[in-house]
């Protein structure tokens, strides 16, 4: 056989697919897919399980008072406090939505569209600060709202981000000054 038919023959035998065992490595590979995202469904199910004790989340009252802060952003999810990775899932705490935050006399109130929207009242809030993560979230320093709460017995770190992130020190400083009011209150009337 001459060089460049030998060639021809290796070119064209080459080209020849093994379609049976391509397919069976792409139904495999979609299989694997399915099974690692049915078991992070599973996961993310057995975390809300675990945390099934926290009571129902606060509904707003009827009588708010008057509006001291607005703000449009988005909510990043909840943790346990202090410990930005420990994700809270339970009453659909740990959904990511669009929010709209209003701080008024009787608390924080979260409006999240497709998603449970929670209230936060004044004697739960503990503090706000201005952080860089919360589980699955991190962006540069001062990035995120926090505030902190307590809800039954468990403190837990909500994480907020403002269309306009300039005005997330200011709500940092209404927070506290409420709570700080508050306490300074309840410590006069001991």
């Amino acid at each position: 056989m001459t060089p460049l038919l030998q060639l021809a023959a290796e070119q064209k035998s080459a080209d020849v697919t093994d379609w049976p065992d391509r397919i069976g490595w792409i139904v495999g590979l979609l299989l694997f897919i399915a099974l690692v995202y049915w078991l992070m469904r599973q996961g993310w199910k057995w975390r809300g399980t675990l945390q099934s004790d926290l009571p129902p989340l606060p509904a707003a009252p009827e009588e708010r008072g008057a509006v001291k802060l607005e703000l449009s952003g988005r909510y990043h999810g909840s943790t346990s406090a202090g410990q930005w990775l420990d994700r809270i899932v339970a009453h659909g705490l740990g959904t990511r939505s669009r929010v709209e935050l209003t701080l008024t006399d009787e608390g924080l109130d979260v409006v999240r569209p497709g998603a449970s929207d929670f209230f936060v009242p004044t004697e739960a809030l503990r503090e706000a600060r201005l952080d860089k993560g919360i589980a699955g979230k991190v962006l540069t320093e001062g990035g995120l709202l926090i505030v902190t709460w307590a809800h039954g017995d468990k403190l837990i770190d909500s994480g907020f981000r403002s269309d306009r992130a300039a005005e997330q020190a200011e709500w940092v400083t209404a927070i506290n000054n409420m709570i700080d009011t508050k306490n300074t209150t309840e410590g006069a009337a001991r």
